[in-house]
């Protein structure tokens, strides 16, 4: 494990720029979603179930959604998008607010809420006919949204870190960063990489409006388009290892973003250089406003 205090996170900062609605924003309106979403699910429109044939069933993480669809991207970095409507059976697993409820509604659907999703297909599109979430995870969006004194903080630190990243990205205190290192051309966790994301994940714990900003790496060899695809992976594998194994709660995280082989660490050149530039960023961040708070 490597942890560097004072890393410059304007280079990170500015690479989520282009990615999506963040799953840090659980507790955001819901127009500000749409927007984030708007432009890669424009031209998709809700297919009627009846015309429609039993499809693949999802898991992974609600990393964006509009009025009537959501974005859902996997442990191995690919995302789907799904429509939902008012047949869609929307649960909680394990029952929480489900006891004599056999739906939840859409508001539920919250970005970085980790969901299984059964779908109906008619070509391209699908629809989905119903939408498990976690008991846990939707408590702990409920307990944001209904505002309770710590939930509001982190929501503050949360919610701050997405409408100011393109202001100024010098708010932000870096309070610590890990690197995981991964095999040529793998997006898989080793033991010491597992180790080293749960002790993170502790240290920030112990950081009050402490946020986990995710950035995936690769080294010089394979083309562009590889590299950026296998960098999502890898970032998708840690964000999934964090709030999965580790107990990190998925709002207090920024949306995982892959960097292909920019910023390398040291040169590629060498198999041990190559070695160093394989790698996830996992860096801890606190506004400047709310440290020590």
């Amino acid at each position: 494990m490597t942890i560097v205090s004072n890393t410059p996170i304007a280079p990170l900062l500015l690479a989520m720029l282009a990615a999506s609605a963040s799953a840090s924003a659980a507790a955001q309106p819901q127009e500000q979603n749409d927007a984030a979403l708007s432009v890669t699910v424009s031209d998709t429109s809700a297919p009627e179930a009846s015309e429609m044939m039993r499809g693949p069933d999802l898991e992974g993480i609600i990393s964006g959604r509009s009025d009537d669809k959501i974005r859902v991207t996997a442990a191995d970095g690919t995302s789907t998008i799904v429509a939902f409507n008012d047949a869609t059976r929307i649960k909680a697993k394990g029952g929480f607010l489900g006891l004599g409820r056999s739906k939840l509604g859409t508001s539920s659907l919250m970005n970085g809420l980790p969901v299984t999703v059964k779908t109906l297909q008619s070509g391209n599109s699908l629809l989905a006919s119903q939408i498990e979430l976690k008991s846990n995870d939707l408590k702990t969006a409920n307990m944001i949204r209904n505002g309770t004194a710590e939930g509001f903080a982190e929501q503050t630190a949360a919610t701050g870190a997405l409408r100011n990243r393109v202001a100024d990205i010098g708010q932000y205190n870096v309070k610590g960063t890990t690197n995981v290192n991964f095999d040529t051309g793998k997006a898989i966790l080793s033991a010491q990489a597992q180790n080293d994301l749960c002790t993170t994940a502790s240290t920030a714990e112990g950081m009050k409006n402490a946020l986990l900003l995710i950035v995936g790496y690769t080294d010089s060899t394979g083309n562009n388009e590889y590299n950026q695809q296998l960098s999502e992976k890898r970032a998708a594998r840690v964000v999934n290892y964090l709030q999965q194994n580790c107990g990190w709660k998925p709002y207090r995280m920024l949306t995982p973003t892959g960097m292909s082989e920019a910023q390398p660490l040291t040169s590629n050149d060498t198999p041990e250089g190559r070695a160093q530039n394989r790698r996830v960023e996992v860096s801890i961040l606190v506004s400047k406003g709310l440290d020590g708070l």
